[in-house]
């Protein structure tokens, strides 16, 4: 029998078992008390809090009105606010800043530079200018393009963002000042996810600030899109995930068999927190507090050692940052507790996949003291507001029908494709939810209920004037809906849990801003034909309703009747990452892109070419390291095994006796054998889309030949699991990696 005492995996089980709870070291003041989290949140940061104190007081207000204006900084400002960023910052032994930036590849990027210079005399100095503040000059030959650059076109620029607040990062005992960045080519082109973040919000601004204009809120001046993403991330221990080849590279189990036990019982959501993974919670939140990202809550989720950390809602923008270093802060963390954070979608077959709910809303940032601060999509006191209300949801909706394929695409990626429509998730197919109360008052008003009433009667008949006060009752949470209204804001399900926000954020935004244009239009034409601003509203809502009936759904979008439904509505059903990805580059959505000023044509052409080479690099590696565990690992483990059987049953048969392993050594031959036979057309396949010079035919075969030979592969292995005896088995099993904390 194999020696399971010397074996790397029960040496990793006997280690994970072992541990204790680390301790987390809270912050303290000069003389050891406990500080309240208001003390020291947002402390590694450079907030309008501490420009106000350190900067006099002109370049402060100076600061603050163009920031709200949208203007460039002038070089005064920028030069004391980069003087007194460098003293704060060499005040917490920081030496090195960086802009940080997002890439299309939806992680984060920087690179570091010293304030050290020299001066005329060769006298070491440190010295930050304006100049370096506003913008640095990364290599930009080896990001992602899309084809908008080649090679050795390597000039990009990381231009300041502020907007959002700098802060430094604290990582091994080193201390880097960043500062949050966009990032462009030689030529202007958008080469990271935030420049058309950035546009869209303003897009969005625009057309709302136009509605309300027409409506009456002329006081409104700028209205901004909100954002809470909630994430979801599995935890195992560093031990096992050192040990599994395919969480390394690919951040998700290639292969492993069911657990008798995995989520039936439903006894992980919302249960106690393991204690170590509760010190591992309060020390990221600790982090975060410091960087000044409002963590709000923290708990268990559906799969076993599966859990979740939410934020309060902020500007969208600043929000996104905010939740790239979240995930950052989880797998630092993370292995200082011996922990792995995995945040891809499916990490583990046959339990809950992980997503990131993104609740989106809008908000009137800049105005009078009447609108400031009023969240549209929340229902108000007075009829004018739940009218005004009604007109936003009506162009939401309008923009998600117009776009579905579009936001379909927002969410597309290989790791997604294992999670949409696995009935643990929203279905690939975008429909919204609104709740009864909602539901019901729009039907009513699509069959003119209101009709032959006055403007008063109508409002009370319909509900209108109470929306406010049921609102919250009636409006239940469709966890199967991929765009579902929550009470004062839309949640978008979809998003993955390995995604950037940027990317949906940016398109939802543009759908709704197209929704808003055409309602605003619409409305216009109504009121020059003498209907009063009320009726006109009326009028076009009830258009809209009937526009955008065959997006509102309120069943369970789990069902195959729903997917029947759904085809009969004609709304699009894009099972795959390569089909839903040729929405970005439709006519449509070309037109909506370009019209508002977000992308140009080349930019949204390489948004594509950018996410097709992902998702394929991303499923040939998975295909690539398959290969490699089954050849060296699980075959070898089976055929060790085998051997074993083999040679008890001759010894059986050596004295007469009929061997009872022999009929279990014939079943393993047998699925050795088509494990065999899986594997070499894996090899083929791959060898034929190597040989394949086109990205988009390459998506095509993967997504249709190659991760169905995977899907094979790893059945017969998981067959292979469970007849190999324990010993001899070289992998992390599921019941060690997610019921062990």
């Amino acid at each position: 029998m194999a020696d399971t005492g010397s074996s790397p995996r029960f040496q990793a089980l006997q280690t994970v078992t072992a541990r204790n709870p680390g301790k987390v070291t809270l912050p303290t003041d000069d003389n050891g008390n406990l500080l309240k989290v208001s003390d020291y949140f947002g402390m590694n940061t450079f907030s309008l809090k501490q420009m106000k104190e350190k900067l006099p007081s002109d370049i402060y207000k100076r600061f603050v009105a163009s920031t709200q204006a949208g203007k460039k900084l002038d070089i005064e400002v920028a030069n004391a606010l980069a003087h007194a960023m460098k003293e704060w910052a060499m005040e917490s032994g920081i030496t090195h800043y960086c802009h940080w930036f997002q890439p299309q590849t939806g992680t984060t990027a920087e690179k570091h530079d010293s304030f050290l210079t020299l001066d005329s005399a060769g006298n070491a100095i440190e010295r930050f200018s304006g100049a370096q503040l506003i913008q640095s000059e990364p290599d930009a030959s080896s990001f992602p393009s899309g084809g908008m650059r080649t090679t050795f076109e390597a000039r990009g620029y990381a231009a300041w963002d502020p907007t959002s607040p700098i802060f430094f990062a604290e990582i091994g005992g080193t201390r880097t000042l960043c500062i949050p960045s966009v990032f462009i080519s030689y030529h202007g082109d958008a080469l990271d996810e935030k420049t058309g973040l950035l546009r869209s919000n303003e897009a969005l601004s625009a057309s709302t600030v136009k509605l309300l204009h027409l409506i009456g809120d002329t006081d409104a001046r700028h209205v901004t899109a909100t954002l809470g993403p909630e994430q979801e991330y599995f935890l195992i221990d560093r031990s096992f995930f050192t040990l599994r080849p395919d969480l390394v590279m690919s951040g998700r189990t290639l292969i492993g068999a069911h657990p008798p036990k995995g989520q039936q019982l439903e006894d992980h959501y919302f249960g106690s927190i393991p204690a170590r993974v509760l010190a591992f919670m309060s020390e990221v939140e600790t982090e975060l507090f410091k960087l000044g990202v409002p963590a709000k809550t923290r708990h268990n989720e559906v799969a076993p050692m599966q859990f979740e950390i939410a934020p309060i809602f902020e500007e969208a923008n600043v929000a996104i940052d905010h939740n790239h270093l979240t995930m950052e802060v989880l797998k630092r963390v993370a292995k200082r507790h011996n922990f792995e954070a995995l945040l891809h979608e499916k990490p583990f077959a046959g339990v809950n996949g992980s997503g990131k709910h993104n609740n989106w809303s809008m908000m009137v940032s800049a105005g009078g003291p009447e609108i400031e601060g009023i969240n549209l999509l929340d229902p108000g006191k007075t009829p004018h507001q739940n009218l005004r209300f009604l007109l936003i949801l009506m162009a939401t909706l309008k923009g998600v029908h117009k776009h579905a394929g579009l936001l379909r695409a927002a969410i597309a990626s290989s790791g997604n494709d294992h999670r949409l429509g696995a009935n643990e998730a929203p279905p690939a197919i975008i429909s919204v939810f609104l709740g009864n109360m909602l539901d019901n008052m729009l039907n009513e008003i699509e069959k003119d209920a209101h009709k032959g009433l006055s403007y008063t009667e109508a409002v009370i008949k319909l509900g209108v004037s109470r929306l406010p006060t049921v609102m919250k009752d009636n409006t239940d949470r469709n966890r199967t809906s991929p765009f579902a209204f929550t009470g004062n804001k839309f949640e978008f399900r979809a998003v993955g849990s390995s995604a950037s926000c940027s990317f949906p954020m940016t398109l939802l935004n543009c759908a709704v801003a197209d929704g808003i244009n055409e309602i605003t239009a619409a409305l216009e034409g109504k009121i020059k034909g003498s209907k009063s601003v009320e009726e006109a509203i009326f009028t076009v809502v009830k258009e809209v309703i009937r526009e955008t009936k065959s997006i509102r759904f309120e069943g369970n979008g789990y069902s195959g009747e729903w997917v029947i439904e759904a085809e009969k509505r004609g709304l699009p059903h894009l099972k795959t990452t390569p089909q839903a990805l040729h929405e970005i580059v439709s006519q449509k959505s070309i037109a909506l892109l370009t019209g508002l000023g977000v992308f140009t044509t080349e930019e949204v052409k390489s948004r594509f070419h950018v996410r097709i080479e992902i998702y394929n690099k991303k499923v040939m590696i998975e295909a690539e390291t398959l290969e490699t565990i089954v050849q060296t690992q699980i075959l070898p483990a089976a055929y060790q095994y085998s051997t074993v059987l083999a040679e008890g049953v001759a010894a059986a048969k050596a004295i007469g006796l009929k061997a009872p392993q022999e009929e279990v050594l014939a079943r393993l031959y047998q699925t050795l054998s088509s494990a065999q036979a899986e594997l070499k057309k894996l090899d083929r396949t791959l060898g034929q889309i190597r040989s394949n010079e086109s990205e988009e035919a390459k998506a095509d075969l993967i997504a249709a030949e190659l991760k169905p030979v995977m899907d094979s592969l790893r059945k017969e292995c998981d067959q292979l699991e469970n007849m190999v005896a324990d010993g001899y088995w070289p992998l992390p099993k599921y019941r060690e990696m997610l019921f062990l904390s």
